[in-house]
């Protein structure tokens, strides 16, 4: 079993299926589950020597998840 890293997310709540929907399109990259729906809180686990690649769409969506 590969071990992830998980990244903890402040996002809209009403923008959570957007970004399951963004991340479900690069398979395997990454999972998402919600932490607190209500303010928005989320947990990004993802494969190490994916980071970089999760870390650069993020970035290029951020603007979107606010």
């Amino acid at each position: 079993m590969t071990c992830l890293d998980e990244l903890i997310l402040r996002i809209s709540p009403g923008k959570f299926h957007y970004l399951k929907f963004i991340l479900e399109g690069y398979d395997n990259m990454a999972t998402l589950s919600s932490l607190d729906s209500r303010e928005g809180f989320v947990i990004v686990r993802y494969p190490e020597k994916l980071a970089k690649d999760l870390f650069d769409l993020l970035t290029s969506i951020a603007i979107k998840l606010i």
